[in-house]
């Protein structure tokens, strides 16, 4: 597979493992609406933050949808958009990396670009995502008419879609096989239709009809489908019209016979049939073409902006309500776990708490106070711009504020003296199995962290057992092994020293691990 070469570009493949875990600390004064709630806005480096979510959100995210910056040259006020097309990737890069790891087996990634980078993207986030795993690029019009200062004007964007990953066997990606169709339109109903036949309407109701033939022009013609059927009505052997052949092999256009699903006309006097699709066969929903032109514009985000904040929006190009909806109903469902790294003005977390997914937004400037965490108490409190009446939005819910915290661990990998147990056993957890803790709620109420591909895994620390001392649960002894919740296979156990001897840890089935100098997390 072709890859994309760039001045930084190995740096730039490496750049994550090198970035610290951070603390995530909440900021309770700008918290709002229910305390217990998983919504999340983090205000810091979406780079810093992405990676310091990995222990908790690690092969979780359903939908991610980014709208980054398109490195335009027209520099908004919290973004550089005037960087060289090397400084683009190389801060693009570590980022899609990070993002592919946080996605779940059937999620999705959506990126809203233009033409200046689009190409270079659709090469990198081949290499991150895999070829085969590119769904579409949907073109979104942006504008009602083309701008006038070029002969061509550009009036769409490009959304560029790639799944996490599929099965060998299947045609689709996992995540496509989970996509949910559109809500059918009074238009597509409208094909459905009684028609008159010879021996009166067809009791099964109304009906689309479809033609039974196949061009044969292109290679497209088959010998084996060109035979003659015959009408019920006047007995006449019919063959496909001239240049084409049937859609259908003889047993099946039999059987489609046999079960009064051909239409030979009102009279039963056509030449040839027509195979009724009925309408209670038909999905019960719709196929999404890639061109969307029904989603509003960029001026009407720019008004849903202005209406909330009472001043123009302080992004040039933000998006309507409407088309992050699209993204969200195709690729999601209720309570399922959306993210966005590039937050803007919050439309994404909006858009997802009105729909009743969880989410989890990210936006590195003032914008996360001064934009994003207003326009979300506003949502709590059932604010009605945007997909609220579409969507019946009544109100409440809540969303947690994070900022980024101090490094998890030192240059010299020691644990930063402000580290509490819950999150030290993420990262001892995730550096073991690579996944988020399952009962991280409950992680300061046990030492077994859980159980992975039957091996148990522990972690004695910050007086887990009750107390501060060597004695008391901070290292592994005798006396602690006893009263350690109970597992009969093997287990890695994680604390600041252990005073058993290796024979005695062989016979436990324990493999033992100093924190934190064996904690090696991606």
């Amino acid at each position: 597979m072709p890859t994309l070469h760039w001045l930084n570009d190995d740096q730039a493949r490496r750049t994550t493992q090198g970035v610290p875990y951070r603390l995530l600390e909440e900021d309770k004064t700008l918290s709002f609406g229910d305390p217990d709630t998983q919504n999340m806005l983090i205000q810091g480096d979406n780079l810093a933050a992405l990676k310091s979510l990995l222990p908790y959100y690690a092969g979780q995210v359903k939908c991610i949808y980014i709208d980054p910056p398109y490195n335009t040259g027209s520099a908004f006020e919290h973004y550089d958009d005037n960087l060289e097309h090397s400084t683009w990737l190389t801060m693009m890069y570590p980022r899609l990396d990070l993002l592919h790891d946080l996605l779940r087996d059937d999620g999705s990634i959506w990126i809203s670009v233009d033409d200046t980078e689009a190409h270079y993207l659709k090469i990198v986030c081949d290499e991150i995502f895999g070829r085969n795993n590119f769904i579409i690029d949907i073109s979104w019009r942006k504008r009602d008419g083309a701008p006038n200062d070029r002969k061509i004007g550009g009036i769409h964007e490009h959304i560029l879609v790639w799944a996490k990953s599929k099965e060998n066997s299947s045609k689709q990606t996992l995540a496509e096989e989970s996509f949910n169709l559109m809500p059918r339109t009074e238009k597509a109903d409208s094909m459905y239709q009684v028609f008159p036949e010879p021996s009166g309407p067809d009791p099964r109701g109304p009906y689309r009809k479809i033609d039974t033939t196949a061009n044969g022009k292109g290679g497209r013609f088959v010998e084996s489908l060109y035979y003659p059927i015959t009408n019920p009505f006047t007995n006449e052997q019919v063959f496909p019209r001239q240049g084409t052949c049937w859609r259908h092999n003889k047993d099946e256009m039999q059987r489609l016979q046999n079960e009064g699903r051909l239409y030979w006309g009102v009279k039963g006097t056509a030449k040839t049939p027509m195979r009724k699709l009925f309408m209670f066969e038909a999905k019960q929903g719709m196929t999404t073409p890639s061109i969307w032109d029904d989603v509003g514009l960029n001026q009407h985000a720019s008004a849903e902006i202005e209406k909330l904040f009472g001043a123009k929006a302080s992004f040039e190009t933000p998006k309507p309500e409407a088309l992050i909806q699209r993204v969200i109903h195709i690729a999601s469902n209720s309570d399922d776990l959306i993210l966005d790294s590039f937050l803007g003005s919050g439309t994404t977390a909006a858009v997802a708490h009105k729909m009743g997914r969880r989410y989890i937004g990210i936006e590195m400037g003032e914008h996360a106070v001064t934009h994003c965490a207003p326009r979300l108490k506003k949502v709590v409190d059932g604010e009605q711009g945007g997909i609220s009446k579409a969507v019946n939005w009544q109100g409440g819910g809540g969303f947690r504020f994070y900022r980024l915290g101090e490094p998890v661990f030192d240059e010299n990998n020691h644990i930063n003296p402000h580290v509490t147990y819950p999150a030290l056993a993420a990262h001892c957890w995730f550096s073991e199995t690579k996944t988020p803790l399952p009962n991280i709620h409950n992680s300061e109420k046990t030492p077994l962290l859980g159980i992975h591909n039957s091996t148990a895994y522990y972690l004695l620390f910050n007086g887990i057992l009750g107390d501060q001392n060597p004695e008391g649960g901070n290292v592994l002894t005798q006396k602690l092994l006893r009263i350690l919740p109970a597992f009969a296979g093997p287990k890695v156990i994680y604390s600041e020293v252990s005073l058993l001897d290796e024979a005695r840890l062989r016979a436990e089935g324990i493999t033992f691990k100093k924190i934190p100098y064996e904690l090696s997390v991606r």
